[in-house]
């Protein structure tokens, strides 16, 4: 969830009063929001740095809010103080409109085809005649660092540029070249640099280091000029400064660069929706052509409106409340969703660019909750009665952990997950031979499959506590992963009980004596059909001559013996050891 940092003072002003801090947390609460914190960047400082570093800090109190993190709308003080207004009636939700230039000639951003090896995609907009304070344009730039972190995802999918329009000079080009062709002067540098002396350069950049691999082993980078073979970026690293926007900025180029089109355009559509109330006209954006390498012409900011149709009853039943659907209606527009209701009864949602969020009837009907208020909903006795009851594959394993724990075994809980090794190599079997689900980008060697038997697990246990008295008498009740062709998803998980016994003797009868107890238990007699017993085996994993296949109604369901010397030795352990395995599934 993100955190949107304001100044206290700033949003007061901006939304017309001041509040006490209860005041405005129960305000945030109303709209659905969250006031995580107050505090002041020297105590942020002071925290994270130490008080040597906060000398000199601002003391102005700051507001922190936690925003769900669909609500790209709310990521900035524009956007979060412009719904809470509207929230509380006391402005209206604003129409954002597309504009031509009025010389008739839009400004053009060409993409060419070398671009299809790094970044295919971008949008273009521009705000034209705004006017900014220093307080509008550290949020220009907090708003574009949130969306960097949020729906851009560290900017692999979208990277955002901010130009002054009046240092450039159109059409603009968008394509890719080798690193050691592309020189200019980044952002708050003095020299110019190659491409390649700036990757290196930001190696060590404690912000910018974090974006280096999206595009560092690609034999092209993305790179953006005007008409004049000035660089306006490289994305999504860093801007040109040439370009760099100020305070004295009246018009400021947009462009986002992209691997997901759908993201790019949610993002242009942020910004300029944010900061359009800037403008000479509020809420206008100055519409950009974008020339794709196929000769495509597309027009941005979409700025896109759309209308959704649904009733009031069920608004009414998935919220748990009974109001008309004109009341509906109101609670909608006051979170920025112009509503009015049909001559048929239904109601009419526009849902405006600014909610990309909004992409089902249930997320509308979860702002007519946020409206209409939670605490207002009245508590209701469910109309349907459900009696819960524990799962009885674990209800039957949670009474076996204790009987068998009460048999002096002491429980482990293992990693799901093991090496390719654990459960073939050093078990004496062959992994082609091993049904095991395999993990497609394994992090660690100790994590490659998933595991097809609970007894490695136990066993590196056992290599963990060697130096523990004798003898070590330990237990697992766990799911083990098969592959089954059955499944819809290609595997199963199967419930298992393995127990293992170590010490200066292999203890066999104990591993029996503890199989018995579990029989025993289980109300299974002894004896062949229905009830259980044991027949002689060989397993590569087991000592000839001392391995016994276990049966039960009728069925192989595991097996006991006396672990061989050489799976005994691959776990790094030197005392005998004797194991019992079983399916605990056919007992239920």
């Amino acid at each position: 969830m993100p955190t949107v940092s304001v100044k206290r003072d700033l949003i007061f002003q901006a939304l017309g009063r001041k509040y006490t801090d209860e005041e405005f947390d129960e305000l945030c609460f109303e709209f659905g929001l969250e006031l995580d914190e107050i505090t002041t960047e020297r105590d942020i400082i002071s925290r994270e740095q130490g008080d040597v570093r906060a000398e000199g800090a601002s003391d102005v109190v700051l507001y922190k809010i936690d925003v769900p993190a669909n609500r790209y709308d709310l990521l900035c003080l524009e956007g979060l103080v412009r719904g809470l207004q509207v929230f509380k009636e006391r402005a209206e939700a604003p129409r954002y409109r597309r504009l031509s230039p009025s010389d008739g000639a839009p400004q053009r951003l060409l993409i060419t085809e070398e671009t299809a090896a790094v970044r295919p995609h971008a949008v273009a907009a521009v705000l034209r005649n705004i006017s900014l304070t220093q307080e509008r344009y550290d949020s220009f730039i907090e708003l574009q660092e949130k969306l960097h972190q949020n729906v851009c995802r560290k900017r692999t999918l979208v990277a955002i540029g901010t130009h002054d329009l009046d240092t450039i000079s159109g059409p603009f080009t968008y394509t890719a070249r080798p690193p050691a062709q592309i020189r200019f002067r980044p952002l708050n540098q003095s020299q110019e640099l190659t491409a390649l002396e700036m990757m290196s350069m930001y190696k060590s950049d404690s912000h910018l280091r974090h974006y280096l691999h999206i595009i560092e082993d690609k034999p092209v980078y993305p790179v953006i000029y005007d008409s004049n073979g000035v660089v306006l970026s490289m994305p999504p690293i860093i801007n040109g400064d040439h370009s760099r926007i100020s305070l004295n900025t009246k018009n400021v180029f947009i462009e986002c660069t992209a691997t997901d089109l759908t993201k790019a355009k949610i993002v242009l559509d942020m910004i300029v929706t944010m900061f359009s109330e800037y403008c000479e006209q509020p809420f206008t954006v100055e519409e950009a052509e974008v020339v794709y390498p196929d000769g495509r012409t597309c027009v941005y900011p979409e700025l896109a409106y759309r209308t959704e149709t649904l009733t009031g009853d069920f608004i009414n039943q998935k919220v748990g409340i009974s109001e008309s659907a004109e009341h509906i209606a109101q609670l909608l527009t006051r979170m920025c969703l112009r509503s009015e209701v049909g001559e048929d009864g239904q109601i009419q949602v526009e849902i405006p660019p600014t909610r990309s969020d909004v992409i089902h009837a249930c997320d509308i009907m979860e702002d007519a909750a946020i409206a209409y208020g939670f605490n207002n909903i009245v508590r209701t006795t469910p109309r349907t009665y459900t009696v819960a009851n524990q799962l009885p594959l674990n209800k039957l394993t949670e009474l076996l952990r204790q009987d068998l724990a009460a048999a002096s075994f002491t429980e482990a809980l293992t990693f799901a997950l093991c090496s390719q090794e654990d459960i073939a190599d050093k078990l004496g079997r062959n992994i082609s031979e091993i049904r095991a689900v395999h993990i497609a980008n394994p992090k660690t060697a100790e994590f490659q499959v998933a595991r097809t038997t609970l007894l490695p697990g136990l066993l590196k246990t056992l290599a963990a506590n060697r130096k523990m008295p004798l003898p070590l008498k330990l237990f697992e009740i766990s799911d083990v992963v098969l592959k089954d062709d059955t499944r819809d998803v290609g595997a199963r998980n199967s419930r298992r009980l393995c127990a293992v016994y170590y010490n200066k003797s292999p203890g066999f009868e104990v591993i029996h004596g503890l199989l018995d107890r579990v029989m025993q238990l289980l109300e299974v007699n002894p004896g062949p059909g229905e009830g259980y017993h044991i027949k002689a085996s060989d397993d590569c994993s087991f000592f000839p001559g001392r391995c016994a296949e276990v049966f039960a109604h009728g069925q192989s369901i595991g097996r006991l013996g006396v672990l061989h010397p050489d799976v005994i030795s691959r776990f790094e352990l030197t005392m005998p050891c004797s194991a019992l395995d079983i399916d605990i599934e056919p007992f239920l």
